[in-house]
């Protein structure tokens, strides 16, 4: 389905009534649509508390806990509807559902068992706004993730058994252009409930739009993506288009913009996401596409704290492949990814930001090199069309930092970023020199 439009929404865009109104009137649009919605952060922080109580045995802790989340579901069914026969029908799926929670009070408690209940959250929060729409006159379907969504025993997800089953799914509804389904959730190899690995709902939104070749995947988020570091450039400007490979580099800065597997699995189906602000509809937001641009066009200056800088010069234990081999063999043997690496003739440059084992690491180095460590860096990128084409960008970044003591810079590895590593303490001052020279306007968008 080509025109389908997949949005999803956090649980805090329908955590209150106004919100879960406001989201109604979002994909109210006439468009074939497939809605996925989150519990609120409160119910599945309240619902982990009950399962918690569960595991403990504490029955008496748990039934206060479920009174009183069962009672706040029914007041805001109760404010969220005015039609009676709707309200009910709201009602008896809130105590069916809550009436499912307190079965575990009698058996032995299991974290599949716990899985269950934090999935009554999406559950519940889905099937209001199904009912709100019903009662706004507007036809809608609701899809249980359940039923199409599925891990295997590798915990990795099956596309094509997505596409079959939600494809029967849609078919029940003839006619149907709108659909309230749950982000996170699903059922694993054994039918057990599940969910997705990190990534939740950014992730089954991805899956479902893949699945279903869909025109784009609505991500509706208060985070925007800005070209800069806000809490030192105030004025950093929206990012309004990024390719896939710009996001990939800008998500390893900031992770909150967006979890990796949601953008490689939009990427693998080549189906666009579009990041938009619930409570500003009308902005444009950022579009994430394969839109490979032939001009110059710096899209961000983006900065990681918390870095280590090593450098290691070979004592010539090793022949020089060797060597080389026996730095990356040990980083491999930790689960110790370098950030960056650089090398020249016996000496080489690194620089992580794991920490957790880079002792052990430079233990074992020590007998093969003599080892210099600088903490506190910053990695500081420079994100856009960096292709070889483009031979200005170079010296316009270094002319910029010609007064600032760059440890290392790397450049080459792929067209979409130059990235270098100062001291911490310079970084702020390397943003706004970056900020001035490459992203103002009499800079900004030069072709190569």
């Amino acid at each position: 389905m080509k025109n389908m439009e997949i949005c999803k929404f956090n649980g805090n865009s329908t955590a209150s009534v106004e919100g879960m109104q406001h989201v109604a009137k979002l994909i109210m649009n006439n468009q074939p649509t497939i809605a996925i919605l989150s519990a609120a952060e409160d119910v599945t922080k309240h619902l982990d508390e009950i399962a918690a109580c569960f595991f403990s045995r504490n029955t008496e802790e748990a039934h206060e806990k479920i009174t009183r989340l069962e009672f706040q579901f029914i007041d805001f069914a109760n404010e969220l509807l005015t039609d009676d026969e709707i309200k009910h029908q709201a009602i008896r799926c809130i105590l069916d559902s809550f009436q499912a929670i307190w079965k575990y009070c009698l058996e032995p408690f299991t974290s599949a068992d716990e899985k269950d209940i934090l999935a009554q959250g999406e559950l519940l929060t889905s099937t209001l706004m199904s009912l709100y729409l019903q009662e706004q006159k507007v036809d809608n379907a609701m899809l249980c993730a359940f039923d199409f969504i599925r891990v295997g025993t590798n915990r990795e997800v099956d596309i094509e058994y997505i596409e079959q089953k939600l494809d029967k799914q849609l078919k029940l509804y003839p006619g149907t252009h709108l659909f309230i389904t749950q982000g996170s959730i699903c059922k694993n190899a054994f039918g057990e409930t599940d969910y997705l690995k990190q990534g939740g709902s950014d992730y089954t939104a991805a899956l479902i739009g893949v699945a279903l070749h869909a025109k784009e995947i609505k991500l509706w988020t208060n985070f925007a993506i800005r070209n800069n570091d806000t809490l030192v450039i105030k004025d950093a400007d929206t990012i309004r288009n990024l390719s896939y490979s710009e996001a990939e580099r800008l998500i390893y800065f900031n992770p909150q913009i967006l979890h990796p597997f949601c953008l490689a699995t939009a990427r693998k189906g080549n189906v666009p996401i579009h990041l938009l602000n619930p409570m500003n509809p009308m902005v444009e937001g950022t579009y994430i596409s394969d839109n490979l641009q032939n001009g110059e066009a710096v899209k961000a200056i983006a900065a990681k704290d918390s870095a280590v800088y090593i450098r290691f010069e070979s004592n010539h234990t090793l022949r020089p492949y060797l060597f080389i081999s026996k730095i990356m063999e040990i980083f491999a043997k930790y689960r110790t990814n370098p950030c960056l690496l650089t090398s020249s003739n016996d000496n080489i440059s690194i620089v992580t930001d794991n920490k957790e084992f880079l002792s052990r690491i430079l233990r074992e180095l020590n007998r093969y090199a003599q080892i210099w460590v600088e903490d506190r860096m910053s990695i500081v990128s420079v994100v856009g069309n960096m292709k070889s084409s483009c031979i200005a960008m170079e010296s316009r970044i270094i002319d910029a930092l010609k007064n600032i003591p760059l440890r290392m810079i790397s450049y080459g590895s792929d067209e979409n970023d130059v990235s270098i590593v100062v001291r911490g303490t310079d970084k702020a001052e390397v943003l706004r020199l970056l900020d001035e020279k490459l992203l103002k306007p009499e800079y900004f968008g030069k072709a190569c």
